[in-house]
Order: structure tokens, then sequence, then C-alpha cells
């Protein structure tokens, strides 16, 4: 593919129109959506959308809110409001839903309310009626959800198109889809260099959505080149943009789908380590800045990483001989070794010394006879 190796043999830490760089952006913290059991915790002021739907505020979005027949993307979290049961997570399963205003199916009636009240980012618990939810009878498959059951929603606006006529995914040509594609990724990259991230996530996130699993299992040739040329790139700015965002097991995650794509693709290899570092594994992210180098022999910021890889392996290893040598203390001071000729020599004095005392008593013995 061209235009991928065209994209490896530029420098990994310089920008190009595809696929940008984070290491000189600010820091932003955003918490990523609550993970629990249960609905979160809301302290925000409840907004009455309908008789049977309510609002309340998680996190403010931005811009417009979308028109009837926008195509819009979202994720979503759903429980029974009476047993709390989660029956339905879009996050877990990693795919964003995809939703035309004024042509959702019936028992998303509720939900398309409170998602044409949000904008592009907005996070918010929406409560929804039965009524407008899987009414009467609930629904036995999948998902399942009991007869008359109040429906609560943790739901996120990652995005929408304005369309007059509602067009989907579904009914798109790969050329449109692939264009839609294209043009979020370059809105995301505009936001990105406003430093951005989360606005920049969202644009790579509905460029994602038009080149889901299930579209890209349907090409090849030339089109499967086409719609990776774009996908790889938001996959690689999404884990820029997380790794600033110190999301370090999701930059990895990003990474390691360019990878299964395309195992030779250097910068995968050099985010995969910045994140890998960031989290101490760095056995791991060694190996791949090494594997990097390999396919980007000459670049810089490779070198660099490995660099301070090797003066935080010699500084964890001389703080590991500081602990030691408190531990144990200085080593003793080894005694002087004796030769066998001193030792005979002393043998010698001693014995000397002996036959001396021994005359001289005998010689005191026999004097005091005499006397």
């Amino acid at each position: 593919m061209e235009d991928s190796e065209e994209q490896q043999s530029q420098p990994i830490a310089k920008d190009d129109e595809n696929e940008i760089v984070a290491e000189s952006a600010a820091f932003v913290h955003e918490d990523p959506p609550q993970n629990g059991d249960g609905p979160p915790k809301v302290d925000s002021e409840v907004e009455v959308l309908h008789e049977k739907v309510t609002k309340q505020i998680i996190k403010e979005g931005h811009g417009q809110k979308p028109a009837k027949y926008s195509t819009c993307f979202l994720h979503y979290r759903a429980w029974t409001e009476s047993t709390q049961h989660k029956f339905d997570d879009t996050w877990h399963e990693q795919r964003p839903v995809e939703m035309v205003i004024g042509k959702e199916k019936k028992e998303m009636t509720g939900l398309a309310i409170g998602v044409s009240s949000m904008k592009a980012g907005e996070r918010a618990l929406l409560l929804v009626g039965w009524e407008l939810g899987y009414g009467k009878e609930g629904s036995f498959s999948f998902p399942n959800v009991p007869p008359m059951a109040d429906i609560i929603y943790e739901v996120e606006l990652i995005g929408f198109d304005e369309t007059k006529e509602g067009k989907a995914r579904g009914d798109m040509t790969v050329e449109e889809r692939v264009g839609a594609a294209d043009r979020r990724k370059m809105d995301g990259n505009a936001f990105f260099k406003e430093e951005k991230l989360e606005e920049a996530m969202q644009q790579y996130e509905m460029a994602l959505a038009y080149l889901n699993d299930d579209f890209m299992f349907q090409l090849f040739g030339k089109y499967r080149d086409m719609a990776l040329a774009v996908k790889n790139p938001c996959h690689l700015n999404m884990a820029a943009s997380l790794i600033k965002l110190r999301r370090y097991e999701e930059a990895i995650a990003q990474c390691s789908i360019v990878l299964a794509e395309d195992e030779n693709n250097a910068k995968a290899m050099f985010r995969r380590g910045k994140a890998r570092t960031e989290l101490g594994q760095t056995e791991a992210a060694r190996e791949d800045f090494l594997k990097a180098r390999k396919y980007a022999p000459e670049d810089k910021a490779i070198a660099r990483e490995l660099r301070l890889l090797d003066q935080h392996d010699k500084a964890v290893y001389q703080k590991q001989k500081e602990i030691y040598k408190g531990i144990f203390g200085p080593p003793p001071e080894p005694k002087p070794r004796i030769s066998l000729v001193m030792r005979v020599r002393q043998w010698l004095m001693i014995f000397w010394q002996w036959l001396l005392e021994l005359v001289y008593c005998l010689f005191k013995r026999e004097r005091h006879k005499t006397d």
C-alpha cells in the first residue's frame, strides 16, 4: 500500500496531514465514563424533555444539537430502573451506535428524544418511561428487558452528521463512507492542533464508526487499501491523544489494532512503546522501540527513547546497589594471611623460649641442692 509506506518513511516525531503527534501537547485530564455495575450518581439539575423522559447532564458538550434526520453516533449503557439490571453496554462492545433522528426504532424513541437535546461530546443520564422504551411486553430476546420496564440510560453523543435525507451508513457507497470518515479525521486533526483533545477524540471515533469491522470485512483490493489509509491513521491519532490524556492502556489497544493489520507500522510500535514506558513496562517498551528502529533506523525520536530507557535502567541499578549496601553494610576487611615460613618461625620462637625456661629451672634446682 503506497500511502502507508510513504507515511512510514517520514520521521516518527513529525506531523503530517494524516497522522499527528502528541508529544508536545498539553495534558488534558478527563475521566472516562463510569464503569460500575449500576447507573452513575449525578447531582446536576433534572431537565424534563418529555412527559416520559428526563435528563441530567454528566459532562457538558459543545456546538449545536442534532436536527431531525441527523445521523448520530453514540455510546450508551442501559439499566432497568426497578431492578438496576444492566442489559446493554456499547462501550463494552467498543461499537458506537448509529441513530438517525426521526427514523429510530420504536424501542429507541425515548433515547432519541434525549439524544436530540444533546450537544456533541455531551454525556447525560436519561430516565425513559416504558411507554417510550420496550413497551408493555418488553423484550425476551436480546436485549432482555422485562415488561413495562422504565429505563435508565447513560449516553454520550460522540457527534452527528447533518443530512437532509437522513442517509444511514448502510445506504452509502464505499467511496461515500471512506470520504465521510476522512472528513472526520481531518476535523479531528484540526481540533488536535488546537489542543482540544476530547473534541479530536470524538471526531476520530466517528470516523472509525464509518469504518467498523463489519464494513471492513466486506472490502478487498483497492477498496480495502483505500479504507485502511484512513482507518489506521485514525487509530494512531487516537493513540496519540490517549497518551496525552494519560489513558495508556487504551492507547496500547489502539496501536495493537493497527499492528494487527500492518505489523511493520513503525509509528504504531513507537506510540505503543511510549504508552508502555509510562506504565513501567520497560522491557516490552524496549522491544517496541527496537522493532520501530528496524523500519525507521534514522529516526531520532526512537533513538532518544532507547537512550532514556538505558538511563532509566542504570538509575534503577544504582539505586538498588545503594539499597543493598545500606542493608548489609560495608564488606569486612580481609585478615592478612600468614605464610608457612612465618608460622615455622613462630613455633621455633615458642619452642626456644620453652627450652630456656626449662634449663633455667634445672639450673636453679641444682644450685639449691648444693647450698
